[in-house]
């Protein structure tokens, strides 16, 4: 059955087993999904290249009545047709107390996934099309309006016409700007080219994520690249502190539950889809003890660098070349 994605109201859980979201808007099917499952029985995360590899793993447990002692729902990232066969037969049997919610990504007229999902009386099938720019423009304004952040329409337009009508691609570009400014620092075009990943060179993200990696010789070559100031340290300096609190998060899951997949697809708020691999690289090669050593060290080095602002861009390059990096 074909749905538009504004007659989400018309999903019913118990009636409709197989519900498929495909479509390059990773944001409103994030959003919808999140509706969708709330307060609706336990939920199960899993990546389709985690299926396709444990294919009847996956099945028995899905068929096992054992397993669902009350109603389950499973939600499947990153889908395609190469798991079309697997929820064929699960969908055969006819079980009632568990529910499939597939994300897919763009699904062309041909694909068997999106053909039985329309045609299929009790399964579900909603497309999402990238926001227009009045809209994404709409909800930044409102965003940072709710958060009492005083950023320009201009800025506002230059972070929607980056995120290529995809809303989840704008939350990430706003909570980065949030932590900014958090100790009132004004939000300037600079700022936010710097802060996100709206330019080439992808400046202070590519550093974090590269830094989180281990890879340093990737970091050095972006500290020589990028020219950054002293004024940039604060900002440099609360984007690694952000980032170590979530990479903690993430690797106390994994301690407990090494699924690493299901913990990636399951992180609150989502991570998104370009930024998943890098992000299992970082869990791997951080342990909670080392994070919150580093925490530690970064919440001193910020408190150094707002002292010292005219050193500062000595001090944090230090600190990530020499003892943060070498030793954490």
């Amino acid at each position: 059955m074909i749905l538009k994605f504004f007659e989400l109201n018309k999903i019913n859980l118990k009636q409709n087993r197989l519900i498929l979201f495909y479509g390059k808007n990773e944001g409103l099917k994030n959003d919808a999904i999140e509706n969708l499952i709330k307060n609706n029985g336990e939920v199960l995360y899993y990546e389709e290249k985690a299926i396709i590899e444990d294919s009847s793993n996956f099945v028995e447990s899905t068929l096992n009545k054992s397993l669902f002692e009350k109603e389950k729902i499973i939600v499947i990232k990153r889908a395609s047709d190469k798991i079309f066969k697997i929820i064929s037969e699960i969908n055969s049997k006819n079980i009632e107390d568990f529910k499939i919610i597939i994300n897919s990504e763009n699904l062309d007229k041909k694909s068997k996934l999106r053909s039985f999902c329309e045609k299929d009386k009790k399964s579900v099938c909603i497309a999402f099309y990238p926001d227009n720019e009045q809209t994404l423009s709409k909800m930044a304004y409102n965003f940072f309006k709710e958060r009492k952040i005083l950023i320009s329409q201009s800025i506002i337009n230059l972070i929607v016409n980056k995120c290529n009508g995809d809303r989840q691609n704008l939350i990430n570009e706003m909570q980065k700007i949030e932590n900014f400014s958090i100790d009132g620092k004004k939000i300037t075009t600079d700022v936010v080219a710097k802060l996100t990943n709206l330019t080439e060179n992808h400046g202070i993200s590519e550093l974090i994520n590269n830094y989180f990696v281990r890879n340093k010789k990737k970091v050095i070559y972006i500290l020589n690249e990028n020219n950054f100031s002293n004024e940039d340290c604060v900002l440099i300096t609360r984007s690694f502190l952000n980032q170590s609190k979530k990479i903690l998060l993430l690797t106390k899951e994994y301690k407990l539950n090494k699924n690493i997949d299901q913990i990636i697809s399951s992180a609150r708020p989502p991570i998104f889809w370009k930024d998943k691999e890098v992000t299992k690289q970082q869990i791997y090669k951080w342990s909670p003890e080392n994070l919150k050593l580093l925490i530690y060290r970064l919440s001193e080095l910020e408190l150094l660098v707002k002292k010292n602002i005219s050193n500062s861009i000595n001090l944090v390059t230090d600190f990530i070349l020499d003892e943060a990096l070498t030793k954490a």
